[in-house]
C-alpha cells in the first residue's frame, strides 16, 4: 500500500534548472489500506526461469498505469514525462529492431483492474506502474494472466515480494523493510547500543518494526523495548520506552507520527535520540513543540535527481514541479525496452524473462559471464547486446539488479536531520544491500 506527497523545504541547494522550479525529494507515505494476497489467481509456472518462446508482433508497446487521485495527483506527471523522455531517448537510438516503440494513451484512473483490460486490449507488452500498493494486485493478476510484464516505479508494500505472478512482476522501488538495516545503522553511527522501537500499529508498522529488530541483532545492537500504538494514542507506548532507557528510539509510523513525536517529546525521547521511518518524516515545523525535533534524524527512499535528469525531464513538461517516482519509472521503461533487445522479441513474457539478466543480477535468470561493465542508458545497453555482451543496466535511481522474486536487491536513501525549527534538511545518503523481502 503507498501514497506518496512531495516534501518541500528540505534545505537541499536549489538546482537551477529552470525558473520557478521546486524540486521535492521523495517523500513515501501510506492510506493504510491492507494489502490483500488471499484468493490471486495469476497463472503458473515462472516466466522468470522457464523456457520462452518468441511471440511479439514486431512493435513493443509500453503502457503506463496511473491510478493517483485527489491530493496525490500531482504524482502522475513525473511518472508520464519520464516514460515519455525515455521512449525519446529509445527512439533516437533505433527504437525496437528498427520500429519505433509506442507509449499507449494514458488514463488516469484508481481502478487499476479496468486499467489493466484496457492496456491488454491496446496490445501491451509491458506495463509500467501502478504507483499504490494496494490497487497493485488487481493490475496483476489481468496483466499476468495476459502475459503483460509489469514494473512498478512505486509499490513497496513487503507482501508483494511473494505475490504469485507467474513472474510478470517487478518493481523498481525497493520494499518497506530495506530501510531497516538504514535505520539501525544510523542508530549504531550516533554511539547508540539499545533501542527501543515504536511503531504503529498496521502492515507498514508490523512488517518494517520486525526487520528493524531483526538488523538491530544483526548489528549488536539490543533492543530493550516494542511497543506498538494506534494513531492519536502513543502516550503509552512513549512511556514504555522511557522506562527502558534505550540510547535512540526508532519510530516506524505514518499517519500517527506526529502524534507519536509529541508523546516521546513529552517523555525526552525526543531531538537527537530519535530515528525516523521514511512514513514519518516530515516537514513538522511549528506543528511540534519548540526544539522537539533538534537533532532527529530520518530517511527517505531515493536519490536526489542530478541537475542533468531535471532539466531533461522539465523540456518534456515545462510545467513539472515534483519528481517524485520519476528516476523510478524512467528505469523502468529502459529496462523493458532493454530486456525486449535482448530476447529480440517484445512479447511480455520475452521481456519478463529477460529482465533479471539486463538488471545485472547474477545466478538463476540472470548474467553468469564474469565481469560486465555496466551500461547507463539504452543506447549503451543495446550496443552491448548488439556486440554480442551482456547488458547491465544502472540507471537514475541507481542499480537495480532485480532477485527472483522481481524485487531491486539494494536500495538508496536520503538521509535528513532536523534543525530547531522542526524542518528536515538533506544531510547525507546511505544504501542497503538488501532491498528485497
Amino acid at each position: 500500500m503507498l501514497s506518496t506527497a512531495a516534501m518541500h523545504g528540505t534545505g537541499v541547494p536549489a538546482r537551477p534548472v529552470r525558473p520557478r522550479l521546486r524540486i521535492s525529494a521523495t517523500l513515501v507515505l501510506a492510506a493504510g489500506t491492507a494489502l490483500v494476497l488471499a484468493g490471486c489467481s495469476g497463472p503458473s509456472g515462472n516466466v522468470r526461469v522457464d523456457a520462452v518462446d518468441a511471440g511479439g508482433d514486431g512493435t513493443l508497446r509500453i503502457g503506463l498505469m496511473l491510478d493517483n487521485t485527489g491530493k496525490q495527483s500531482f504524482l502522475n506527471s513525473a511518472q508520464l514525462a519520464a516514460a515519455k523522455l525515455a521512449v525519446q531517448e529509445i527512439n533516437a537510438a533505433g527504437g525496437h529492431k528498427g520500429r519505433p516503440v509506442e507509449l499507449l494513451p494514458e488514463n488516469i484512473s484508481e481502478d487499476t483492474t479496468a486499467q489493466a483490460k484496457e492496456l491488454v486490449a491496446a496490445k501491451a507488452d509491458v506495463v509500467i506502474g501502478p504507483t499504490d500498493s494496494s490497487r497493485a494486485p488487481g493490475a496483476i493478476d489481468v496483466l499476468s494472466r495476459a502475459k503483460v510484464a509489469v514494473i512498478s516505479p512505486a509499490n513497496t508494500a513487503h507482501g508483494l515480494t511473494r505475490y504469485r505472478s507467474g513472474g510478470y512482476y517487478f518493481r523498481t522501488s525497493a520494499a518497506d523493510v530495506a530501510q531497516a538495516p538504514v535505520l539501525v545503522k544510523l542508530a549504531k553511527d550516533s554511539g547508540a547500543r539499545t533501542i527501543a522501537i515504536l511503531h504503529e500499529d498496521g502492515i507498514y508498522g508490523k512488517d518494517v518494526s520486525v526487520a528493524v529488530a531483526a538488523a538491530a541483532k544483526a548489528a549488536g545492537l539490543g533492543t530493550v523495548a516494542e511497543a506498538a500504538f494506534t494513531s492519536g494514542q502513543a502516550q503509552q507506548a512513549a512511556a514504555a520506552a522511557k522506562a527502558a532507557g534505550p540510547d535512540a528510539v526508532v519510530l516506524v509510523a505514518r499517519a500517527g507520527a506526529q502524534g507519536a513525536i509529541a508523546e516521546l517529546n513529552n517523555a525526552g525521547l525526543a531531538g537527537s535520540k530519535l530515528i525516523l521511518s521514511d512514513g514519518a518524516i516530515n516537514q513538522y515545523g511549528s506543528a511540534l513543540g519548540s526544539k522537539a525535533l533538534e537533532g532527529a534524524r530520518g530517511i527517505l527512499p531515493g536519490v536526489f535527481p542530478s541537475a542533468h535528469f531535471q532539466g531533461e525531464l522539465v523540456a518534456v513538461d515545462p510545467g513539472l514541479k515534483d519528481m517524485t517516482f520519476a528516476a523510478e519509472a524512467y528505469d523502468a521503461v529502459n529496462l523493458a525496452a532493454i530486456a525486449a533487445a535482448a530476447a529480440q522479441d517484445d512479447a511480455g513474457s520475452s521481456i519478463a524473462a529477460q529482465l533479471v539478466g539486463v538488471s545485472g543480477q547474477r545466478g538463476p535468470g540472470g548474467v553468469d559471464k564474469g565481469t560486465v561493465q555496466p551500461c547507463k542508458s539504452y543506447k549503451d545497453c543495446a550496443g552491448a547486446i548488439r556486440a554480442g555482451n551482456p547488458a547491465d543496466y544502472d540507471g537514475e535511481s541507481g542499480p537495480i539488479s532485480f532477485d527472483s522474486n522481481g524485487d531491486i536487491t539494494a536500495a538508496n536513501y536520503m538521509v535528513f536531520t532536523y534543525g530547531a525549527d522542526n524542518r528536515a534538511r538533506m544531510s547525507g545518503s546511505e544504501r542497503s544491500a538488501r532491498a528485497g523481502g
